[in-house]
Formats: C-alpha cells, sequence, structure tokens
C-alpha cells in the first residue's frame, strides 16, 4: 500500500509542477508569460527531480507507467504490481492537474485561447502526422527507459526483487532530471513530449471535465499517441536493454 502511494504522490509532484510550469509560461497576467519552450524544458525536468527526490525511497518513483512497463519488460519489477502502480499514477496525474486549475484558476478564468489553457493540461503535435507522432512520442520513451534501465544495471540483483525499490529512484534523482531536460532541448518540440502515458492520459481526462471558459476540445483523436508511443518505446528499450545485458 505504501508503494502505490509513493507513485500516488510522486505523480501528483511531476504533474502539479511540469503543468505548473507550463500554465506560468501560457496563462495571462503570471509573473512567468511568455517564458518559453526553455523555460517549460527547465520547469519539467525540476518536476522530475523533485518527484523522484520525494519517492525514491517509497515506491522507487516510477512516476510513469511506461517506465514501470519498460522495468516489468526487462524482468526488474513484478507483473503482478504493473496494473496498480498504473492505476496509482493515473490517480496522481489527476489530482496533480487538478491542483494545478485550482492553484491558477483566476489566470485561466482571464486567457481567452483555449489551446493555450489546454497546453497546461495534455500535449499536442506541432504539425498533426500521426505516424511522425508516434515516432516521436516512441523515440523519446526509448531513450528514456533505456537511460533508467543501463544506468541502474550494474546495480541490480535480476534473481529477486527483495525489499529493494526499483525505478527512477535508483538512479537519483539529478540524472534523471538531466535525462527529461535534454530530451525536451532536443526531442520535446514535435509533440511536447509527453513520453508517459499518465502524464497526458490523466490531466486530458481532467481537462475533459472542468468548465473552463473559452474551452477547446480535448482532441481525443490524438489521446492514443501519447498512450501507445510511449508504450512500445517503453518496450523497444527492454529488448535493448536485454540484448545489452547478455552480451556484456
Amino acid at each position: 500500500m505504501i508503494e502505490l502511494f509513493g507513485e500516488v504522490l510522486g505523480t501528483f509532484i511531476l504533474i502539479l509542477l511540469g503543468n505548473g510550469v507550463v500554465a506560468n509560461v501560457n496563462l495571462n497576467k503570471t509573473h512567468s508569460h511568455g517564458g518559453g519552450w526553455i523555460v517549460i524544458t527547465a520547469g519539467w525536468a525540476m518536476g522530475v527531480f523533485v518527484a523522484v527526490l520525494a519517492t525514491a525511497d517509497i515506491s522507487g518513483a516510477h512516476i510513469n507507467p511506461a517506465v514501470t512497463l519498460g522495468l516489468a519488460f526487462s524482468g526488474l519489477f513484478e507483473w503482478a504490481k504493473v496494473i496498480p502502480f498504473i492505476l496509482a499514477q493515473m490517480v496522481g496525474a489527476m489530482l496533480g492537474a487538478f491542483t494545478v486549475y485550482v492553484f491558477f484558476r483566476n489566470h485561466f478564468e482571464i486567457t481567452t485561447t483555449a489551446g493555450a489553457k489546454k497546453a497546461c493540461f495534455c500535449t499536442a503535435p506541432a504539425i498533426r502526422h500521426y505516424r511522425n507522432n508516434f515516432f516521436s512520442e516512441f523515440t523519446g520513451t526509448f531513450v528514456l527507459v533505456l537511460a533508467v534501465l543501463l544506468i541502474t544495471m550494474p546495480q541490480l540483483q535480476y534473481e529477486s526483487f527483495g525489499s529493494a525499490k526499483v525505478g527512477l529512484g535508483s538512479l537519483g534523482a539529478l540524472p534523471v532530471a538531466l535525462v527529461v531536460f535534454s530530451l525536451g532541448l532536443s526531442l520535446g518540440g514535435t509533440t511536447g513530449y509527453a513520453i508517459n502515458p499518465a502524464r497526458d492520459l490523466g490531466p486530458r481526462i481532467v481537462h475533459s471535465l472542468l468548465p473552463l471558459k473559452s474551452k477547446d476540445n480535448s482532441d481525443w483523436q490524438y489521446s492514443w499517441i501519447p498512450v501507445f508511443g510511449p508504450v512500445a518505446g517503453a518496450a523497444f528499450a527492454s529488448l535493448v536493454h536485454y540484448f545489452i545485458s547478455c552480451n556484456c
């Protein structure tokens, strides 16, 4: 139970700080309005840093279904825990998104650009081309999950999980944040680099339910991309990790 609480808490912090920086940049009359992509990327990286720092010892700080699945595909995480972890991550993401709305409510009310509001919840492609968008999410998540698996590989006991908390926390908070920062700077501009199904789907659900003024549709036609792209990227990362670990 405490592990699931850790995933709820960690994903809550991730979305609160990550979508919080998007709201800070996008919404009218905030002190950071118009801060730009580098500010958003740095904010997401620091959100990962704080979330991992806070929950590494509780759950391993997966805070991402793609990480959970990548570890399970690689035999480093118990399959029986996968669905509960993902559900906990979804709950945390939705709570984080709702808290961002409450925190910035006055700024949401005076912002009239529907797309700017939606961006405070979920991702959207810069150029809508589903095959290329899928590849963007696939590639970004592949790099993230492979980095997790390779950096943790020398420290893990493959035969038994025991009481060890396996996940982003085994890397340490700062290296994970730097990976996310690098991904945002290099690969994030095409789709907003969700690289995390819970990070996109949970807040997208919240966006669809909230009574926002000048509200855009929640773009459910696109919503499968930031879910299945990261899952496929995590699966491929686990295959590459398996090949490397068998030949080291």
